[in-house]
C-alpha cells in the first residue's frame, strides 16, 4: 500500500506530465478547504480547474499583449469616452464585440492631428487582446520599410505569412509621413494580401480624396481604397484635438481670466 508521500510524487509527476502547473501547485490547499467545508467532489474538481483555466488564459493575454507591440497605456480606461459623438460611442460598443474580427471586416479612423484615433483603435485592439484575439501594433512609416527589406532580401512572402497569424493588423498614420513609390508598392501588396483574409485597422489623417499623395498612382490608390472600404466600419473622429484642449485647460489654470483660443477648423473626412 503506497504512503501518502508516494501517492503525492506521483500525482506530481502526473500533474507535470500533463502540464497542469496549477493544479499541481494548488490541489494540496483546495484539498483542505474542501475536507473543512465538506465540498462534493465535482466541487473540488470544479475549482482545481477553473484555477488552472484562469492562470492559462491570463498567461495567454500577457503573451499577446507582449506580441501585440500595442501601447498598453492608451486603453480604454484612459479613453475619454465622453468626448466621443453619440454615433462613434454606439460604433465603439459594437466594435469590442469583435464580431468584425470574424467577419474579416476593417476599421478604419479618420480625423485631425491629437483626436485621439491612435488611442481609439488601441483601446479597441487591447480590448480584443483580453478576448484572445491576437493582433498587432505598427507604425506605418515602421511597417512599410520591413516590407521593404523583406522584398530586398526575397523575404516578402514570409513576412506576409507572419502577418497572416494575426486577426487585425493596426497600421497607424498611413499618410502622416509621405512614403516613395516602392515603399507605397509593398504597402499594397500587404493590403491586398489580407483581403476578405484579416482584419486591417489604421489611421489617418488624410481624407480618401487626398490618398493619392500616399499611392502615387490614380489607380493604385483606388484598388486600395475598394479593398479598404468592401468591408469596413469607418469612424470620423470630428472632434477638437485632444491634446490642444489639454494644453488650452493648462494655460487657463495658469494665467486666470485667459480664454483659450479657438479651435481651428474641424476635420471633414
Amino acid at each position: 500500500m503506497q504512503s501518502e508521500k508516494e501517492k503525492a510524487l506521483r500525482l506530481h509527476r502526473h500533474l507535470t506530465e500533463l502540464r497542469l502547473p496549477t493544479i499541481r501547485r494548488c490541489y494540496q490547499e483546495s484539498a483542505i478547504a474542501a475536507r473543512r467545508d465538506n465540498w462534493e467532489y465535482e466541487s473540488y474538481l470544479l475549482e482545481l480547474a477553473e484555477r488552472e483555466r484562469e492562470e492559462r488564459r491570463n498567461a495567454r493575454t500577457a503573451r499577446l499583449l507582449k506580441d501585440s507591440k500595442l501601447p498598453l497605456e492608451k486603453n480604454l480606461k484612459a479613453f475619454n469616452r465622453k468626448r466621443l459623438p453619440r454615433k462613434l460611442d454606439t460604433q465603439l460598443t459594437q466594435l469590442l464585440k469583435g464580431k468584425f474580427l470574424d467577419h474579416k471586416e476593417n476599421v478604419l479612423a479618420f480625423g485631425n492631428p491629437g483626436s485621439g484615433k491612435t488611442h481609439l483603435l488601441c483601446a479597441l485592439a487591447q480590448e480584443l487582446v483580453h478576448q484572445g484575439r491576437p493582433v498587432r501594433f505598427t507604425p506605418c512609416s515602421l511597417l512599410v520599410q520591413e516590407l521593404l527589406i523583406a522584398k530586398r532580401d526575397l523575404r516578402l512572402s514570409r513576412v506576409l505569412k507572419q502577418y497572416a497569424k494575426y486577426e487585425a493588423l493596426i497600421i497607424d498614420d498611413i499618410g502622416y509621413v509621405q512614403q516613395s513609390r516602392e515603399e507605397m508598392e509593398v504597402l499594397f501588396t500587404l493590403l491586398a494580401d489580407r483581403y476578405e483574409r484579416g482584419s486591417i485597422m489604421l489611421t489617418s489623417n488624410l481624407p480618401f480624396s487626398k490618398w493619392e499623395q500616399i499611392f502615387k498612382d490614380p489607380m493604385t490608390t483606388a484598388a486600395a481604397i475598394d479593398r479598404l472600404v468592401h468591408h469596413s466600419v469607418i469612424l470620423e473622429l470630428n472632434i477638437p484635438s485632444y491634446r490642444l484642449e489639454e494644453s488650452h485647460k493648462a494655460q487657463s489654470q495658469s494665467e486666470p481670466g485667459q480664454n483659450p483660443p479657438q479651435e481651428e477648423t474641424p476635420w471633414n473626412a
